[in-house]
């Protein structure tokens, strides 16, 4: 039986763990991040493959599928405030 995700509601700091987690930034010194920071470019510096591994942590972690299709993909990964955000709308809280 494949097991569900658990659909919680993540705070801010709790997107931040993941991404921190997901993409193994510690081993880089990122510990913290800028809630307005921008995720690539010159913010953090993420790139696609990033966004890949975020995408599937996301749905992995809140039950919330991200597609390359949406029209508003540079917006949600725009921030980590924007991705939390759209996380919460996603999941209707």
């Amino acid at each position: 039986m494949e097991q569900k995700a658990t659909i919680t509601a993540p705070t801010l700091q709790d997107v931040e763990g993941l991404v921190i987690r997901t993409l193994r930034l510690e081993d880089v010194g990122v510990t913290q991040i800028d809630p307005d920071e921008a995720l690539f470019g010159s913010g953090l510096g993420l790139d696609s493959i990033d966004a890949l591994e975020l995408a599937l942590a996301v749905a992995k972690e809140y039950g919330v599928t991200i597609s390359s299709d949406d029209p508003n993909i540079q917006h949600i990964f725009s921030s980590l405030r924007s991705l939390a955000a759209y996380i919460q709308e996603q999941q209707g809280t």
